[in-house]
């Protein structure tokens, strides 16, 4: 056993957490979990994240075979998963933990490229956003944060490229007005700000409208397009054409 309480490194690539741990003030941490087959790159994210008061690296794995029933069994509140792995890549390991958890995670996909189509495949699957490898501690930090508050977009500008890239070829017209005659006029303006990145209170600020109509309108949006975040909002909103490039 390590020192804290929590099993120790199997040197399987694996580690398992014992459960709830408290932030600042008493709080319920972050749990986050690590999937990379390099181990010194989960040595380095653990040391980081585990250096906060509100996070707890609760379980790593090196390979997407072993991350998946690990999460089930973990429940972590963020996944940082490695878009590219051995016997199961992040985009199948994160399309598995998401059909198979009721209240699955939150996903980061982890990746050397940001342009990658492997990302945007990731993105499409159901992961909330995605972190480089070469980015800093505060920037990692920064983004779990971001993704488990899940009012905006985890680097909306780079979000956007990838869908307007990956998608403007397929929109059509018929599939825009479709996806809009779900929406409400409010909603549909809503989702227009969201595809820019804006945080609820830039929407608010924007619409002229209070925070907690905005978070509602936000609800109703992710529920009709049938999504479960931001994220996958603005995909769907730039495949169908709802949103166009440029």
């Amino acid at each position: 056993m390590a020192a804290d309480g929590h099993p120790a490194d199997r040197g399987d690539g694996t580690v398992s957490g014992d459960g709830t741990v408290s932030g600042r003030e008493g709080a319920a941490a972050l749990r986050v979990f690590l999937a990379d087959d390099e181990r010194m790159v989960r040595t380095a994210l653990r040391a980081i994240l585990g250096a906060e008061a509100d996070m707890e690296v609760v379980g790593e794995a090196a390979t997407g075979a072993r991350a998946v029933p690990l999460i089930r069994e973990l429940r972590p509140d963020i996944v940082l998963m490695d878009v590219r792995m051995p016997e199961i890549d992040g985009i199948r390991a994160t399309e598995q933990v998401l059909a198979g958890m009721p209240e699955p995670p939150r996903i980061i996909v982890v990746t050397t490229f940001e342009n990658d189509a492997y990302v945007y495949d990731a993105l499409r699957a159901g992961a909330s956003g995605f972190l480089l490898k070469r980015c800093g501690a505060e920037e990692l930090v920064q983004a779990v944060r971001m993704v488990a508050r899940s009012d905006s977009l985890l680097f909306p500008a780079a979000v956007r490229a990838l869908a307007a890239r990956h998608a403007g070829e397929r929109a059509a017209g018929e599939a825009a007005r479709a996806l809009g005659a779900r929406l409400s006029e409010r909603e549909r303006a809503v989702l227009r700000q969201m595809t820019a990145g804006l945080t609820n209170a830039e929407i608010a600020d924007r619409l002229g409208v209070g925070p907690a109509t905005v978070k509602t309108h936000v609800a109703g949006v992710l529920a009709k397009l049938g999504v479960r975040d931001r994220t996958q909002a603005v995909i769907a909103a730039y495949e169908c054409g709802f949103v166009r490039p440029g």
